[in-house]
This record gives structure tokens, sequence and C-alpha cells, in this order.
């Protein structure tokens, strides 16, 4: 058989599956009638290099942390609604390809919806049957690298459909960082499912860094499931601060082999109308592992914010921890925390606890006495509240989400 027919095969595998989803609402958000929206791909040429990027996108890139110099980068990938349009990898070790090469490639099988069901709903069942595209990043046996991979998925059309299915394996021993930034171009709405699925191997560490900035105008569904072996780790941190119609993402993880660790991190701004519900699952199915979730949420203006964290430990010898911390700066708006414990063993910790309030009007006087207006000081105390020190994340990730939630504290 050759190797485009084979990718043919494997996608025709999941499509059956996906049609009988396509009318299952999420378990979670606000539904989204998908008939509105139609997937299109650009008229637009592949790039040698981001340079080449338009002045238009190049300002839409750089605002989600693309580097389009790469200096500090061994490897990108772009994509524009449901077209890929560049990918580069400067180590040998690194693959990073356009899930349309990956699938002709005999390895790729055992990694494609494996992770994430085809039919958990009919958002996923949108990717399975639209494709669309997305990254496949690979890293390989034993090698470790310092810098990061970055990937930008950019919707750019009217009523788009953005259905990338992104793929992320970190070979046993092996290293890797991963940026990715999602975003809208001027005047351009749409509705995004983005698929992510990771695979850690055995003593294997993946930090992933996302950065989300929409507009009120579109609806975003990522789905990501995450299968962490022995010693291995993964680490989380997402961030949306731009305005949004609606969000719903609820990550699962699952710490299958013994020693395995994972922490999902995520810091939201809400503002406008927008309606988020964010959170993130992490099951226990092997011995002495340990997880936590963990979420910062801002809501402004009439905006309502979803915060949840689930843990399930299925064996002996396992810790787990959910926190929320909230901050209303609006009566209009709202935050909900929703821990959830599952233990179906005898001897496991599993621990939650949340806190939701306002920002006190003696701290903004203690801060107008020593000189600040007002909106200085509900500025730096926001600033503050959203500061979030992930350990594992590289020192020019953590300092570039620390100057994005920066300027989102000082637009308040």
């Amino acid at each position: 058989m050759s190797e485009m027919l084979q990718g043919e095969k494997m996608k025709d595998e999941f499509l059956e599956k996906a049609r009988r989803a396509l009318n299952k609402r999420s378990k979670y958000g606000l539904d989204v009638d998908v008939s509105k929206y139609v997937p299109v791909e650009p008229n637009m040429n592949e790039l040698s290099s981001l340079k080449e990027i338009s002045p238009e996108l190049e300002k839409v890139l750089r605002k989600v942390g693309i580097d389009v110099e790469e200096e500090k980068r061994i490897g990108s990938y772009l994509q524009v609604d449901q077209k890929s349009i560049y990918s580069w990898s400067s180590h040998p070790g690194v693959e990073v390809l356009s899930l349309s090469e990956a699938v002709q490639l005999d390895w790729f099988k055992e990694y494609f919806w494996n992770a994430v069901p085809a039919d958990l709903d009919k958002y996923t069942a949108l990717t399975a049957i639209y494709g669309g595209e997305g990254y496949v990043i690979r890293v390989k046996k034993n090698v470790k690298v310092d810098m990061p991979v970055q990937a930008c998925l950019i919707v750019k059309g009217r009523r788009e459909l953005q259905t990338p299915h992104n793929i992320i394996i970190a070979e046993e021993g092996s290293r890797l960082h991963v940026v990715t930034g999602c975003t809208v171009a001027p005047e351009s709405f749409g509705l995004h499912t983005g698929i992510s699925e990771f695979y850690i191997g055995r003593k294997a560490t993946v930090t992933f860094t996302m950065i989300h900035s929409w507009n009120k105008a579109t609806h975003v569904r990522p789905r990501t499931g995450v299968i962490v072996e022995e010693e291995g780790k993964f680490i989380s941190h997402y961030v949306n601060v731009g305005e949004i119609s609606s969000l719903q993402t609820f990550p699962k993880v699952r710490l299958s082999g013994s020693n395995s660790t994972a922490s999902l991190i995520s810091t939201i701004v809400g503002k406008g109308s927008a309606m988020i519900d964010v959170g993130g699952e992490i099951i226990f199915e092997a011995e002495n592992c340990r997880g936590e979730v963990s979420s910062r949420n801002l809501a402004k203006d009439n905006s309502s914010i979803i915060a949840r964290g689930r843990l399930k430990g299925l064996v002996n010898n396992v810790k787990g921890h959910t926190e929320c911390q909230g901050l209303l700066i609006s009566n209009e708006a709202s935050i909900t925390a929703i821990p959830e414990l599952v233990a179906k063993a005898r001897d496991v910790e599993l621990t939650h606890e949340a806190a939701i309030g306002r920002i006190e009007e003696d701290e903004i006087f203690y801060l107008m006495s020593r000189g600040l207006s007002r909106e200085e000081a509900t500025s730096l105390i926001v600033k503050g509240f959203l500061e979030v020190k992930v350990e594992g994340i590289p020192e020019i990730l953590s300092r570039y989400v620390s100057k994005v939630l920066e300027k989102a504290a000082s637009s308040l």
C-alpha cells in the first residue's frame, strides 16, 4: 500500500465514529451552532521564512509570543485557517511536521486519535471530518533541548471553522519546551476547535505554554489529551487574556506510569460578555504519582468564568491538589469554582482549595497614599494577582508570559 493510501485509510478509520457525534453536545460550556461556520483554505503560499509574513500578520504573531526572527527558537510552525504555510526545525533530534506530512509515516499511527477520542463531542467530530492540518512535533529518544519550539494558529477568515489537530511526542529520556499562540487576525472571527494530543515517554519532560488572544466574536473549543509514562513530567501553562465570545476547555491527563507528574496551570482574564468554562482533569493510574490543577481567574465587565478541577485517584500512594483563585473587579461579573475529588483506592491524598474575592479598598487607598492614581493602584494589584511562577518553564518563556499579563493588567 502506498504511503498516501495508508494515510487516507488511517483517517477514514475515525470518520464514521465522528459522523455519529456531529450533534453530540459538550458536557460543559455554551453550545455553539457549528453550522454557521465553514472551513476554508486561504489563498496563501507556503513560506520559506517567517520574515516573509505580511506586516499585519507579523503584528498578530508577536502578540502571542511568536519570534519572527526565530533567533531563540529551534523550530517553528505556522498555520492560517486550514492551511499549513510554514514548518522548520534546526535540531536533528526534533521534528516539526504538518499533520498531512505525518500521516504518511509508519510510526505515526499509534499516536493518531489515541489520547483524545474522535467522538468525544461535536467539536472533536468536526476536526476528524474536516482534517484541517495541525502540527506534529517529535523529540527523539534522549534528546534534550533548552530552547523552545514555537507554533501559531491564526484565524484569518470570517465565520471560519478552524479544525487543527496537533500532536506532540516526547520519546524516552527527552526534554522539550513548546510555546504556542492561537489568535485571530483583525476583523476576522470564527470557531476554533483545536485538538492536541501529548505522548510523554519514560523519563521525558514536556513544558507547554499556550497563549490565547482572540476577539469578542470568536468561539474557542480546545480538546486536549495527555498520556504520561513512568517518571515522565508534563507541565502546562495556559493563558487567555484577549476578549472572547466563549471558551470551553477541559484537558485530561492520564498518569499511566509510576512516579509520573503533571501540572495544569491556567491564568484567565474575562472581559466583556465572555462566557468562559475552563479546567482540567488528572487521572492517577499508577502509584507514586503527583499532580496539580491550579487556576487564577480575573473577571470584569459582565463576563462569566467557571473554573473546574478534577482529580481521580485510582490506585494507592498518589497525591493531588486542585486550587482556584478568583478576583472580581465588576459587580456584573461572576466566577464559579468547581473542585471535584474522586478516590477509588484507600491510600490516596487529594485536596482542594478555592478563594474568590474582590480588591479591597484599603489596598487601593494604601497605594494611592504612596502617590499612585486609583487606576495605577488597581492595575498594580491585578498584576500581582495574575503573576504566576511556573516551575520548569524556561526563563525566556516565563518573562514573555509576565509581559503579556502585565499588559493585560494595565488595560483593565
